[in-house]
């Protein structure tokens, strides 16, 4: 034992010495730049008390590099134009609903200064403002605070910003937020000296990914002195950039052409039932579309005053009572005028004309010839994007609702008695009534029906049209147009027309105008008709053939 304990502690130290050596060189080594302190907050924010703007610029540009919460909390502040200076000291403090805090600490002021003045600013501290804020957030718990973070650092291109968004896309575990700070990144290279040109050639590349039009302001913002090599990319990036918008402007002009078709398809849909069992030309129907869409307004107003908590469900409530209400006015207009004006169409039209006229001035009398406000429930409420798409809640809706009323009435026509008596009558009315139909009450039920459809398509067009006296006579036109077009009281003729002649205006538009767009619809239809006079999808029977 004894021999071996020194031979056990000079084994120790011989393997001691080269660990002190490791341990000493370490603690003499200077400390790498990533690993030093962050900037000084409080040297930062001394300089919002020199009154300069390019002092306050330079001292946001530092509390950007911070990431401290204090930093993000004098930068709301700024913002907000509660920072504060006093002018005899150049302190800087934040006003607050309790009184005032010290900017650099946040502790709370107890003896503050009589006389305060605010940080000035202007449209560069603005900016530089908005790539504080941005940068302050990227690293918020928050996804939604990051992904607007990432927006705002995009726009404002901060380079400072940089080594915040390296380290936020790091820890990114959502695709879509670390995307969007990829492309905030390669926003800062684009315009940043002393890029190499691999690294500016990959930003170029994403942001030609990006695909708006923002990524083409990007790309043509490339440097003059830079690479011909990478102008030349540049350019075959806009160049791709502008095919990819053409063909999304074209899609979202489709899908405007969508949602104008489901409005002509709510409200021809009524008038393709009673113009194709009745033959009246009903210049009334628009007042229809008007009466149910003032029935959503009154429904909304009771509903505002009494019910508030039920605003989100007002149009579910405005949906049976506006049937109800525009199917009785219907039945009564057929009742008191219409049943004795069979087969004169013409004087249908002009009595159905003067009833629309009647409508019209009992609305304006009751309440007012100006537009009346109806709010939007909701679920009905915003946007969302599909590539270079924006899809508005309330038209999707509106597509939706559109086709649940067609295939409603389709079952309704198809599986129901008054379903068969309708189809009876329109296919021979004489022989329907020779089988016991009494075709005067299915008349009504008719017209009473194809009114009280129109009302609900009121419903619907007070969510994206100006309720008004006159709303209705901006789609009365159009609704014959669709009718005639898809073949005189066929639900699927009204269906495909409206579609068709809602998605050609909206293409037509860009190129010829509104107006000259409409002309140029109306006389391919007057063509179209002179081709097939029964339009798409003719109904068969023998009144019909005759």
């Amino acid at each position: 034992m004894r021999l071996r304990l020194p031979v056990r502690l000079g084994a120790l130290a011989r393997g001691l010495v080269p660990l002190l050596a490791l341990c000493a060189i370490f603690l003499l080594s200077p400390i790498p730049a990533h690993a030093q302190a962050q900037p000084d907050l409080s040297a930062a924010i001394a300089k919002f008390g020199n009154d300069s703007f390019s002092d306050t610029a330079d001292a946001l540009t530092a509390l950007s590099a911070t990431g401290s919460p204090q930093a993000a909390a004098v930068v709301d502040a700024l913002a907000e134009g509660r920072l504060v200076v006093d002018p005899a000291t150049r302190a800087v403090f934040i006003r607050t609903p309790s009184g005032l805090t010290d900017a650099a600490t946040g502790a709370a002021v107890a003896n503050p200064p009589a006389t305060l003045t605010p940080v000035r600013t202007n449209n560069r501290v603005r900016r530089s403002i908005e790539a504080a804020a941005g940068a302050l957030s990227l690293l918020n718990p928050d996804p939604a605070k990051r992904a607007d973070a990432a927006a705002a650092v995009f726009k404002s291109r901060d380079a400072a910003a940089l080594p915040t968004v390296d380290a936020a896309i790091a820890k990114e575990s959502v695709p879509a937020i670390k995307d969007a700070l990829e492309q905030a990144r390669a926003a800062i290279l684009m315009g940043k000296a002393g890029v190499s040109e691999a690294d500016r050639r990959l930003a170029i590349q994403k942001i030609t990914a990006r695909g708006d039009q923002e990524a083409i302001s990007l790309l043509r913002s490339l440097p003059a002195d830079a690479p011909a090599s990478l102008k030349a990319a540049a350019e075959a990036g806009i160049a791709k950039v502008e095919q990819s918008l053409k063909f999304w402007a074209m899609a979202q002009n489709v899908w405007y052409g969508l949602s104008l078709g489901s409005v002509l398809l709510l409200a021809a849909i009524g008038l393709a039932i009673t113009f194709g069992v009745m033959g009246v030309i009903n210049m009334a129907h628009g007042e229809m579309v008007m009466l149910g869409a003032y029935t959503t307004f009154v429904v909304q107003e009771i509903i505002r005053r009494h019910f508030p908590g039920l605003f989100d469900w007002s149009l579910t409530i405005a949906l049976p009572l506006a049937f109800l209400f525009t199917a009785l006015v219907g039945i009564l207009i057929e009742r008191t005028v219409i049943r004795f004006l069979y087969g004169r169409p013409l004087e249908t039209l002009l009595a159905t004309w003067g009833v629309s006229l009647i409508l019209q001035q009992a609305v304006r009398s009751v309440f007012g010839p100006t537009n009346q406000e109806v709010g939007a429930p909701s679920w009905m409420s915003g946007a969302f994007q599909v590539g270079q798409l924006s899809i508005t809640y309330n038209r999707l809706w509106i597509i939706v609702f559109a086709l649940i009323v067609f295939f409603t009435l389709l079952l309704v026509l198809k599986r129901t008695p008054l379903g068969l008596y309708v189809r009876a009558v329109t296919q021979n009315r004489r022989m329907a009534a020779a089988m016991g139909i009494r075709t005067g009450r299915i008349d009504a039920l008719t017209f009473g029906l194809g009114s009280g459809i129109a009302g609900i398509a009121g419903v619907a067009l007070s969510q994206i049209d100006n309720v008004s006296p006159n709303l209705g006579q901006g789609y009365i036109i159009d609704s014959f147009m669709v009718v005639v077009f898809g073949g005189v009281g066929n639900l699927w003729g009204t269906l495909v027309g409206a579609f068709t002649l809602g998605i050609a205006n909206k293409l037509l538009e860009p190129f010829a105008g509104a107006v000259l767009g409409k002309i140029l619809l109306l006389v391919f239809i007057i063509l179209f008709i002179q081709k097939r006079p029964r339009g798409l999808f003719a109904l068969k029977g023998r009144a019909v053939e005759s």
